[in-house]
């Protein structure tokens, strides 16, 4: 018989393909670039949870180390404190899956065990040697997400996202990862230049033919829009909604956002059009 946390994963990744897929952000961090120190108490880390859920989210990706440039990396034992009188309680108050967005294969292992489903590894799975291992023993699902440690204008993105995405596979596929529970994510505003980051939301269709894996995109409120459109964080919605909407149509699968009912409406007028 299948586990609770099982069923959830099976729930997420049954969508993908389907419809797209809200993924809703849950920082409780005190250093997000968006929302830091908003959620960090487990009672309002458990409102937001239930909030997203309710606008549209189809999953929730809990943080508990902020990883926007220039952060100050955290020890596992502060984003375990930061996480583990969150994780609980949220997963017993809603009946969406829950992801971790975490590089730390002791945190991932300590999620799980709680009823986590799947595990969103910003270094795809090359930061921790053990990632891997621990995804595939659980059965967990897992997004690999394409990083740098340093930004380099000159490269072709597109090509180092592929060798990074090969050398990702091939650890999963060494561990036993089934290709199944795999997701990929071009990584945007992650060791990336501005046009850099454009060309790879623009790779979104090759990506996801080269590799056979559902893209995940995740955009929400960058500072790639506040760029182009001279916005402030909170003014950067419209950008956000714009570059998923491109992705979609070029066919990514699901949308890691910190606003949930804007983008389930966006998706349902686009539903409409299609099925008019």
């Amino acid at each position: 018989m299948r586990s609770e946390r099982e069923r959830r994963r099976d729930a997420f990744l049954g969508l993908l393909g389907v419809r797209p897929a809200i993924m809703g952000i849950l920082n409780v961090t005190p250093d997000s670039f968006s929302d830091g120190g908003r959620f960090a108490s487990p009672d309002l880390a458990l409102a937001q949870a239930v909030k997203l859920v309710a606008d549209g989210a189809d999953i929730v990706d809990v943080g508990a180390e902020s990883t926007r440039p220039g952060h100050t990396p955290v020890p596992m034992d502060e984003e375990w404190r930061r996480l583990e009188p969150v994780l609980a309680p949220l997963l017993a108050s809603i009946s969406a899956p829950v992801s971790i967005d975490t590089y730390k294969a002791e945190i991932a292992r300590r999620a799980i065990a709680l009823g986590v489903s799947v595990i969103n590894d910003v270094w795809g799975l090359q930061k921790d040697p053990d990632m891997a291992g621990v995804v595939a023993g659980a059965g967990a699902a897992v997004v690999i997400m394409h990083n740098r440690e340093t930004v380099v204008p000159e490269i072709d993105i597109e090509a180092d996202m592929r060798r990074f995405f090969e050398r990702s596979l091939a650890l999963a596929d060494e561990a036993g990862i089934p290709h199944e529970r795999i997701l990929i994510d071009p990584g945007i505003g992650f060791g990336k230049t501005k046009a850099q980051n454009l060309q790879a939301l623009q790779a979104t269709a090759r990506l996801k033919a080269t590799f056979a894996l559902p893209v995940l995109i995740g955009v929400s409120r960058k500072r790639m829009f506040g760029d182009l459109l001279g916005a402030g964080v909170e003014g950067r919605l419209i950008g956000t909604l714009a570059a998923n909407l491109a992705t979609l149509a070029l066919g990514a699968a699901v949308f890691r956002v910190h606003d949930a009912a804007e983008h389930a409406a966006a998706f349902k007028v686009v539903h409409a059009i299609e099925t008019a």
